[in-house]
């Protein structure tokens, strides 16, 4: 479990992914593509510090942010699809700095769309209720049902079965510093890869998994430390999406979100 100072950097870098991701948002217009939204979100975390990469940033677009007929893992890159007015897009980055890791999910839409309004309330319930059930040392086999069941009350369909191993989070822990730093398959940092890999060895023989779904593997009680948590909800036409994705503590006993300074939680606040 990591200690104060450490959850502190977990947090500040946490934040800073944030205010690139509304700093980006902010300046969208029609006409800008997914390609030119995440090398602007990129080039903005790089220039405040980040100096290696968890996994690049993404961006998607309209129907693209619900995972639309994805089938291969080269899809979640970012296309030439461009932004028009009322469209829904999905920021999506995890930055590195000094070895914290920080892995953000941001939600917006161009101008009014009902549907996506909509679908936002819907995804608001989920943080509240994914915490409850950490908190009641479900297992995350449990937790992870328990949620596509509420999202399949909600009339919505669950789209981060879609993601690589069908997660709806994984585990974080500071990446060691040291090494080439240098990004594979266009999205993830080498040493991210090297890091993921050990866990998964180290979890396993523990009869744990450092990545977080619906299958055996995550038939036990939350696992305490660091897990970046990302529901991600579609309209059932799969034509919006909308997802948060933000880091949750789990301690032996307890569990809380990182940061409640976030934009998401100010928005489902005020609304």
């Amino acid at each position: 479990m990591s200690n104060r100072v450490d959850l502190d950097r977990f947090r500040e870098l946490q934040r800073l992914a944030y205010q690139g991701a509304e700093h980006v948002a902010s300046r969208l217009e029609p006409g800008v593509s997914e390609r030119m939204a995440a090398a602007a979100l990129r080039r903005w975390l790089e220039r405040h510090g980040v100096d290696d990469w968890f996994h690049v940033p993404f961006a998607w677009f309209g129907e693209r942010t619900a995972f639309r007929n994805f089938r291969i893992p080269t899809q979640f890159l970012p296309t030439g699809r461009r932004l028009e007015p009322g469209m829904p897009y999905v920021l999506d980055a995890a930055p590195v700095m000094d070895g914290y890791v920080a892995d953000i999910g941001f939600s917006g839409c161009l101008g009014g769309n009902a549907a996506w309004t909509r679908l936002d309330r819907d995804l608001s319930a989920h943080r509240a209720h994914i915490l409850d059930l950490v908190r009641r040392r479900r297992t995350f086999q449990d937790i992870y049902r328990a949620v596509d069941e509420r999202i399949k009350e909600q009339g919505r369909t669950n789209r981060h079965q879609v993601y690589p191993g069908r997660v709806i989070g994984h585990r974080v822990d500071r990446i060691r510093v040291g090494g080439p730093r240098l990004v594979v398959f266009d999205s993830f940092g080498l040493r991210t890869l090297r890091t993921i890999g050990r866990e998964l060895v180290k979890e396993r023989l523990e009869g744990r998994s450092p990545l977080w779904a619906g299958g055996r593997a995550s038939a036990h009680p939350p696992t305490p430390g660091l897990w970046a948590v990302e529901p991600h909800l579609g309209t059932e036409d799969g034509t919006v999406g909308a997802k948060f994705e933000e880091l949750l503590v789990v301690t032996e006993d307890d569990a809380f979100w990182l940061d409640d300074d976030l934009p998401h939680v100010h928005r489902w606040r005020a609304a």
